[in-house]
């Protein structure tokens, strides 16, 4: 009987361990992805932010052609009408 217990008591220590064993290297694996994750991403946060700032300049940019095209639209306007008048 005792040899029984003995060897019950075994298996159930190393089912235990196995399990035990398992989910560490579950969350061992999770931790080495988060971190590898956080360390690819460190290029990609400044290729965002460069991103941004070509999106702002582009967005002035944009700006300024917007104002000169309405200053030409207005300069067109203002000879179409003189043209008008003159014939």
């Amino acid at each position: 009987m005792t040899e029984h217990s003995i060897a019950f008591f075994l298996l159930t220590v190393l089912a235990l361990a196995i399990v035990l064993i398992i989910f560490g290297m579950k969350y061992f694996s999770a931790g080495r992805i988060a971190r590898l994750r956080a360390a690819s991403d460190i290029p990609y946060k400044d290729f965002m932010e460069k991103l941004i700032a070509a999106q702002s300049t582009n967005a002035s940019a944009l700006a300024a052609v917007q104002a000169d095209l309405s200053e030409i639209k207005t300069a067109v306007n203002s000879m179409a009408h003189l043209l008008k008048e003159v014939q």
